[in-house]
């Protein structure tokens, strides 16, 4: 039988049990942690962030993977391994929590080996800081500020993303346009707070009803899209009835007496943002037309 080199070693100082380079980490502490700083600072990516930080963290600790938990979603090292014991630490800079830095290893973590994750947090937090900063104002441009749905703009630019990838890599996908029936005497005879209240409600009766996959867009008003990865009709007609369900079966919207009118498309080899958008778009209208509170598909 071959031998079998297992890439731990005991210290006998603590008795902890760490990757086999941390003994030369440890007497190369000083400059391990100066490449470190100089690597964090070439990124605003919180995933690219995490990947330097593990390449690191490794020298320290066996880890299997490496999470991000914030205010704005969670982050997580490529080709994470979950099945070990996860262990959270509290991330602050200045009186600010940024987050949780998870951590999953095989081994327990000794008292001493988190004092020195402890210590190399230090390090960390400052990058990622500027990264959340910046990817608060990502947001800001991508994100509807009502109903917190992706906008228009970043509608356009993934559409033309799917139709590029469409013809290249042969990924279908389909395109749904909805509005709200009667939206406008909702805000017409309840003001406009009964109408972002609807708005909302819809915005999350969309983001119940559709799969990982596929995303919801608000272009204002009550206009809002659905990119559907999925060529099928069969597909878009689930996802259509589950919303229009959803909608039939809620007390706000039953209040206001507020159904959908939906039109989808499936996209074609030929097809630009121009004639795919024009296709959902007079789907759209031979719903309105059957009476609304329907779906049809051009």
């Amino acid at each position: 039988m071959e031998n079998v080199h297992i890439l731990t070693q005991r210290l006998t100082t603590r008795g902890d049990y760490l990757p086999f380079n941390t003994e030369q980490y440890l007497n190369q502490e000083p400059m391990f942690a100066h490449r470190l700083v100089e690597k964090l600072q070439t990124t605003l990516d919180i995933e690219e962030l995490l990947a330097i930080y593990a390449e690191h963290a490794q020298r320290i600790i066996k880890l299997s993977g490496l999470q991000f938990h914030t205010a704005l979603g969670a982050f997580q090292l490529k080709d994470s391994d979950k099945q070990y014991t996860p262990f959270s630490f509290d991330l602050d800079l200045n009186g600010e929590h940024l987050g949780k830095l998870v951590y999953f290893c095989q081994y327990q973590l000794s008292p001493a080996i988190k004092n020195k994750l402890q210590s190399i947090h230090q390090v960390l937090v400052y990058p990622l800081r500027n990264a959340l900063m910046y990817q608060r104002v990502l947001q800001l441009a991508t994100k509807d500020s009502l109903t917190g749905l992706y906008n228009r703009s970043q509608f356009n630019d993934n559409l033309v993303q799917k139709i590029e990838n469409g013809r290249r890599h042969q990924r279908k996908f389909s395109l749904m346009l909805l509005d709200l029936d009667n939206f406008k005497q909702v805000n017409d005879n309840f003001g406009h707070k009964a109408g972002d209240d609807v708005l909302i409600e819809f915005s999350n009766i969309l983001k119940a009803s559709i799969r990982a996959t596929d995303s919801v867009y608000r272009f204002g008003g009550d206009e809002f899209a659905i990119l559907v990865d999925d060529p099928e009709f069969v597909t878009n007609k689930l996802i259509a009835e589950r919303i229009m369900t959803s909608v039939g079966s809620c007390d706000l919207m039953a209040k206001y007496e507020v159904t959908t009118s939906i039109g989808f498309t499936l996209a074609e080899n030929q097809d630009c943002e121009d004639n795919i958008f024009a296709r959902a778009d007079k789907g759209l209208y031979k719903a309105k037309a059957a009476g609304r509170n329907c779906a049809r598909a051009i």
